[in-house]
């Protein structure tokens, strides 16, 4: 592979991951956004916290 190659092949794969962490992120904010969605994270939660508490 070419140096011309390698460092085309690394901007790629660097914009592929920029992508990536941009799809996650507007993910994550439309679920945070989504209450019925929070309303359950929270009762899983909860949930969760008083199993651990009995033992």
């Amino acid at each position: 592979m070419s140096t011309s190659e390698a460092i085309r092949s690394s901007l790629i794969e660097s914009a592929r991951r920029v992508r990536r962490s941009e799809a996650l992120t507007k993910e994550a904010e439309a679920l945070e956004a989504d209450e019925v969605d929070r309303a359950e994270m929270l009762a899983v939660t909860a949930l969760m916290e008083s199993l651990r508490a009995t033992r």
